[in-house]
């Protein structure tokens, strides 16, 4: 059945998810960090889970960004194939949402207009928009707010296929070590496995936007998911890279069909705050 939203309503629902992932962490995460203090064994880890989480109370009640990185806006629309959206362009709506939510609620803008000159636009504008199209009427929108030291930490193999598991278990972990403090540990990693080059990186920041309690719905893949954990906290990075048995707090993998030569391998690096959010219109 066709239906009609205006966009207005989008950027309603758009400037609200900058809101409130900005100041508010969601239970399932500050329950996380609760069980990584109790389990931790290095007193300094322990102590920096601490001030995480006390960082994470003071966002909350006083409206404070929980970090000084407000993030780069990246938006994930799935549009409904029998919706028909009004008003301004959807791009344009889009854009607009995430200026005026970076102006009203005083977060750093940190967008610049071009790579080489960096000049910066003033408005954390454009935000980085994926759409998807899918069957029915409605709109689901999912907000991620990415800094850029996570960010930076991107990475990238094109495997053989005849690869192990393992090698690329070791490619993982290799690479949060390399990474270190830079993507503020404990980590929330993506992984995106098959298709493309574009495609595995693409899946790899989608993974992230899973519940954290989630598993894969394949007992291999969430296995998988659980060695990899494992792995990577043994490590030894730690939280904000101090050291400890909690490097990473979860690990979410998305995969994708692949050309029969080709086995990508992509890693997407949160850091502690997981600063996201979903609403369905």
């Amino acid at each position: 059945m066709k239906r009609t939203i205006h966009t207005d309503q989008i950027k309603t629902a758009i400037e609200e998810l900058i809101r409130s992932a900005s100041f508010i962490t969601p239970p399932e995460v500050k329950d996380i960090f609760a069980d990584m203090r109790e389990n931790e064994t290095l007193p300094l880890a322990s102590e920096t889970l601490n001030i995480l989480i006390e960082n994470i109370d003071i966002a909350e009640k006083e409206n404070i960004p929980l970090c000084q990185d407000c993030g780069s806006a990246i938006l994930f629309l799935e549009i409904g194939q029998e919706l028909e959206i009004t008003g301004d362009y959807l791009y344009d709506a889009v854009n607009s949402a995430v200026a005026d939510a970076y102006r009203n609620f005083y977060l750093r803008k940190s967008i610049v207009a071009d790579p080489l000159r960096r000049v910066n636009t003033g408005t954390n504008t454009p935000a980085f928009i994926h759409t998807d199209i899918v069957p029915g009427n409605g709109l689901t929108i999912d907000l991620m707010l990415k800094g850029g030291g996570s960010e930076n930490m991107s990475a990238l193999r094109m495997f053989r296929p005849t690869e192990s598991v393992e090698k690329i278990i070791d490619f993982i972990e290799d690479t949060v070590i390399a990474a270190g403090p830079n993507p503020c540990p404990p980590l929330f990693l993506g992984v995106g496995i098959g298709g493309t080059a574009d495609t595995a990186m693409l899946n790899a920041k989608k993974a992230l936007l899973k519940n954290p309690s989630e598993h894969h719905p394949d007992p291999y893949y969430r296995d998988l998911e659980i060695k990899i954990l494992e792995r990577v906290n043994k490590t030894g990075v730690g939280p904000m890279g101090f050291g400890g048995t909690n490097s990473a707090a979860v690990v979410h993998i998305k995969t994708a069909p692949a050309h029969i030569a080709s086995l990508p391998v992509a890693l997407n690096l949160n850091c502690h705050s997981l600063r996201k959010g979903r609403t369905v219109i």
